[in-house]
């Protein structure tokens, strides 16, 4: 796929993620013990020779910084192509940071406009799926296809999904789900669209103040453009808030689920380190977890996910919880239905629990 060049939106819901992106962009959420959520898009461009990528920030991206660094992870700290960071801009009257990708894809396109490749591939980096796009840039222009957006079938779990009516690969309709229902084929905001066609789309719509790609551009060209639907059958997760980061989370203890997600069509890279192993005393009892390098378990550790350098000692017990890097749950504590961000203690004796439906999250270097 020499001819795509990829962009990514690194911020997106950070108000319904609430505490976990106090300190963080979306793009930079941990997952799944040694990942960030970033890492999948990533991983899934570079897989598909897609090497010239761009990635807009809009605050909190300190730690997407840090995460990246140059992109040698993902073999992008090249000569040509590479990876282009972009900062937040400021835009409108109000100078406030971009309201939504029209002003983010309005603030880069000179980036766009320089770089040789003539197609575009638009992305959240909120979605954790692993796919080849080769797939996707085929199926685009054998249907010669103004826009090709990915979809797949899952249930409206938060507002504002965006649901697609289609016949036979070709969108009819789209509209943004008002409450949770059924499964219905929901858009994964991720786009192909040729270059030219895209700044013409939005500088037309920026020059009017529009700001939402989705409402003011996909729902308004309906007629007069030829989108098609691409349908990932793959496992794909959107995480757009705290019960579906923790939801989505889980599911990954599902060995079915986490064989396509990180080896399916390729692997998910992610910044290295080199930790020690996981440290199981005489104590520990795992069951149905994933853990991380450089552990040390002397408690009780049950259908939870456990990051890099977390303690779990004597005693102590978590259960159907995630537990960020460098955790400690203490003597004779108990965590259940939790999130505890990066650096949070559980004192001795501490009891946190939450609900399935919704569990309690302790913000980043708290001690409980």
């Amino acid at each position: 796929m020499n001819d795509v060049m990829g962009v990514i939106f690194a911020s997106d819901n950070e108000s319904k993620l609430n505490e976990l992106t106090i300190h963080r962009t979306t793009a930079s959420l941990p997952f799944c013990g040694r990942y960030r959520l970033i890492d999948f898009t990533l991983s899934n461009f570079v897989n598909s020779g897609i090497t010239q990528i761009g990635i807009v920030t809009r605050s909190n991206y300190s730690s997407l910084m840090d995460h990246i660094r140059m992109g040698r992870d993902w073999d992008l700290n090249r000569k040509n192509g590479g990876l282009s960071i972009f900062p937040p801009f400021v835009l409108n009257s109000s100078r406030e940071m971009y309201k939504g990708k029209i002003e983010a894809i309005y603030s880069i396109q000179g980036f766009i406009r320089r770089s040789p490749e003539q197609y575009v591939l638009l992305s959240n980096s909120n979605i954790a799926m692993n796919l080849d796009f080769d797939k996707v840039y085929k199926s685009h222009f054998d249907s010669k296809a103004d826009v090709t957006m990915l979809v797949h079938r899952a249930k409206t779990t938060t507002s504002r999904r965006l649901v697609v009516e289609e016949d036979a690969g070709v969108v009819k309709d789209l509209y943004f789900s008002q409450s949770p229902s059924e499964e219905k084929t929901l858009g994964l905001n991720v786009y192909l669209i040729k270059k030219d066609l895209l700044l013409s789309l939005v500088e037309h719509e920026y020059a009017r103040g529009h700001v939402d790609f989705e409402k003011d551009i996909l729902m308004k060209q309906l007629d007069a453009l030829k989108i098609n639907a691409y349908m990932v059958e793959n496992h794909a997760a959107i995480v757009d808030d705290v019960r579906t980061y923790y939801n989505e989370s889980m599911k990954v203890l599902d060995p079915k689920i986490r064989e396509e997600l990180f080896y399916g069509e390729s692997v998910i890279y992610t910044k290295v380190k080199d930790s020690v192993p996981t440290i199981y005393k005489e104590h520990a009892a795992v069951k149905n977890s994933l853990i991380a390098d450089g552990c040390e378990i002397d408690g009780l550790v049950e259908n939870s996910i456990l990051f890099r350098g977390v303690k779990v000692a004597r005693g102590a017990e978590v259960r159907n919880s995630i537990v960020m890097e460098d955790g400690k749950i203490m003597e004779n504590s108990s965590v259940c239905y939790a999130i505890t961000d990066k650096n949070v203690t559980i004192s001795s004796g501490r009891t946190i629990s939450g609900y399935e439906s919704y569990p309690v999250v302790i913000v980043k270097d708290k001690t409980v």
